[in-house]
């Protein structure tokens, strides 16, 4: 009896002493054990969340300027409207997530919460799209009198789709940020090995994920209707919350830590007033609280008190489709799909860097993860200039062979670019997950993990910028510039990939200078 009650008081010091280093607990809000919970196992189910609801979403957003025509009868000009800013709030709506779940609620409530709202979108955009009242009549806005027969969606109707579709973004922007930070949750600060094998494993399952997007539901979509694809996107959501749910007696949860504000101001203050201060080169002289001797050289652990303060491949796409796609004399790759190729490379490519790369790196750089989040956000800075110049090349000879000598080239030409861009994409996006969730302020990995995704964003817009200043600029007195015709023969997106080319080579300089200031 003694030695029972002497156990169970020894555990319980055990738990107290987890939560003190971890601040985690379990479901029931005790301390969570290191024997139970935690680590690849709980994040497992998390990994499974995050592969259906990127299949959900993808799948959705692939066809979405479609059903806005076809069945709503937007204008299109309208209809690129509301896709691009469905797209854009998903992505802002990351940093309310991130708050959210920082401030007062926690990642799995937030996850838990939110990823019902989305999974009620996706169930009533299936309604919309299949029962007829709840739809204008059907016509054919292809048309030439289709803007005078077809009737545009409007009251009950628009506000039904509106109202379906801005519920899968509000849920999808914050369920987002909080699944890679819940995940990555169930590693302590000194698991940098397991950590970033973690990070390797979520963008492999957002791979997955998107490669069934694009492939088996955009056939679904296309053979057996928007309303039976919509409904698929819901059962993948259900069947990631069912995943995500399973895992709760094994997640180890970091209660809020109340209002993000104040240490983002304390952040400002300190400096402020440290902005003259110079780190010691003897890392002994730094003063502070820590577990082990300081680096300024590299980003503070979380677990230490600190005292001293993708759209992705559109244009690439548009070259495709101007291509053979014919695989067979019968079977023909859909346009939609053409987008599933890197990330077909990119199922086989993230397990080979994680089992290969990372161990072989680890030897020179004794770095945990192979290299450092920097150097990797470098490295694929570096490697998608030669994406770009791979693709120059390869839309010059397109064109001259299509121009020239009438012939049109196989699809598979744009393979290179495809598979450099892919190994690029995963060394950078990665290497921001991983930057942003390991930066020292304390309880805030959300919300800084879904800087992330709004950066996404800020993409998308200035990608828009970018090709209208690009065709400003290289118009001619005809008003034609490099990318103002829709026929890819006539334009000179070879020039447009130069030009990327040239930017991209000066990023990996100041990825280079950050690795040096952090």
């Amino acid at each position: 009896m003694e030695r029972s009650r002497m156990q169970e008081e020894e555990h319980y010091n055990k738990g107290e002493r987890v939560y003190e280093e971890t601040g985690s607990v379990d479901w029931r809000g005790r301390p969570s054990n290191p024997n139970k919970h935690g680590g690849m196992r709980a994040a497992a189910f998390v990994l499974g969340l995050q592969g259906f609801e990127i299949m959900g979403i993808a799948a959705v957003g692939n066809n979405l300027i479609s059903y806005v025509i076809n069945e709503m009868h937007f204008s299109l000009s309208k209809s690129a409207n509301t896709v691009t800013n469905f797209i854009g709030t998903v992505f802002i709506l990351a940093l309310f997530g991130g708050y959210l779940s920082d401030s007062y609620l926690s990642s799995f409530s937030t996850i838990l919460i939110f990823a019902f709202l989305e999974l009620s979108g996706f169930i009533l955009l299936s309604l919309q799209a299949h029962l007829p009242q709840l739809k204008p009549p059907q016509c054919n806005m292809l048309s030439d009198s289709g803007d005078e027969q077809c009737v545009e969606a409007k009251g009950m109707q628009a506000l039904i789709f509106f109202l379906a579709l801005y519920l899968v973004a509000l849920g999808s922007g914050c369920v987002k940020p909080n699944m890679i930070a819940h995940g990555a949750h169930q590693f302590n600060p000194n698991q940098s090995k397991k950590l970033s094998t973690y990070f390797n494993s979520a963008y492999f399952a957002f791979s997955m994920g998107e490669l069934v997007a694009l492939t088996l539901l955009v056939y679904v979509q296309t053979h057996s209707g928007m309303d039976v694809g919509f409904g698929v996107s819901a059962a993948a959501m259900a069947m990631g919350l069912i995943s995500f749910i399973s895992g709760a007696f094994l997640y180890k949860n970091k209660p809020p830590q109340g209002s993000i504000l104040t240490p983002i101001a304390q952040v400002f203050v300190a400096a402020t007033l440290k902005r003259k201060h110079v780190c010691p080169t003897d890392p002994v002289m730094s003063h502070g609280i820590y577990h082990k001797e300081p680096n300024c050289d590299e980003p503070i652990s979380n677990s230490y008190e600190n005292p001293h303060p993708t759209e992705r491949f559109r244009h690439s796409v548009q070259q495709g489709s101007s291509m053979n796609s014919k695989l067979t004399e019968t079977f023909q790759i859909p346009p939609a799909s053409l987008q599933a190729i890197p990330y077909i490379m990119l199922i086989f490519i993230v397990p080979l860097y994680d089992i290969l790369f990372v161990p072989f790196a680890r030897k020179i750089t004794s770095h945990e993860s192979g290299i450092t989040p920097l150097q990797r956000i470098g490295t694929g800075l570096f490697l998608a200039t030669f994406s770009m110049i791979s693709a120059a090349l390869m839309e010059k000879k397109r064109r001259n062979a299509a121009v020239n000598e009438n012939v049109t080239l196989s699809i598979f030409w744009i393979t290179p670019q495809f598979l450099i861009f892919g190994i690029s994409e995963m060394f950078t996006a990665v290497g921001l997950l991983e930057f942003f969730y390991k930066q020292p302020l304390k309880g805030m990995q959300s919300f800084l993990t879904a800087i992330t995704y709004c950066s996404f964003s800020f993409g998308f817009f200035l990608s828009s910028v970018l090709v209208t200043l690009v065709n400003k600029a290289s118009s001619d007195s005809s008003g034609a510039g490099w990318l103002s015709d829709n026929n890819l023969n006539k334009d000179k997106l070879d020039h447009f990939y130069w030009l990327l080319a040239v930017q991209l080579h000066q990023l990996p300089q100041l990825s280079l200078l950050g690795n040096m200031v952090f």
